[in-house]
């Protein structure tokens, strides 16, 4: 597979989860299910159905404060976006596509946002995940 088609899939995977608990979610779940009606029409409406699970999966670990749910799904649908890729490379123009109009609804801040400062001897220790402090 080109390395081209592999980053979309991986941004499509990516798009996909974090739009899911949005607004936005019945449109990219409409979006990806066309995807497959155009290209394997006999498992669209399994695709349709994995999309509302994933979307009540991702809504569950959000509320349970599960931070790790949603780089998992978003390898699923990756792997899942790149076989589609891969049977039928052609789907990939329609792909960007959707992915260009769903540009707009797509958060361009990050979900958590940092900010410190330190003056003097003073520190500051900030981490995105787990963060451990030991003896040295």
């Amino acid at each position: 597979m080109d390395a081209e088609l592999a980053v979309l899939a991986g941004t499509a995977g990516t798009t996909l989860v974090t739009l899911l608990t949005t607004e936005a979610w019945q449109r990219v779940s409409d979006g990806i299910t066309s995807l497959w009606r155009r290209a394997e029409p006999q498992r669209a409406e399994a695709i349709s159905a994995e999309l509302e699970v994933t979307r009540t999966d991702l809504l569950a670990a959000r509320e349970a404060g599960d931070t790790d749910t949603d780089g998992e799904l978003g390898a699923e649908w990756q792997g899942r976006i790149r076989r589609l890729l891969l049977a039928h490379p052609q789907e990939a123009e329609a792909l960007r596509t959707l992915l260009d109009e769903l540009r707009p609804v797509t958060p361009d801040t990050p979900a958590v946002t940092q900010h410190a400062t330190a003056s003097g001897h003073a520190r500051v220790y900030q981490a995105g995940r787990d963060q451990h402090i030991g003896p040295a």
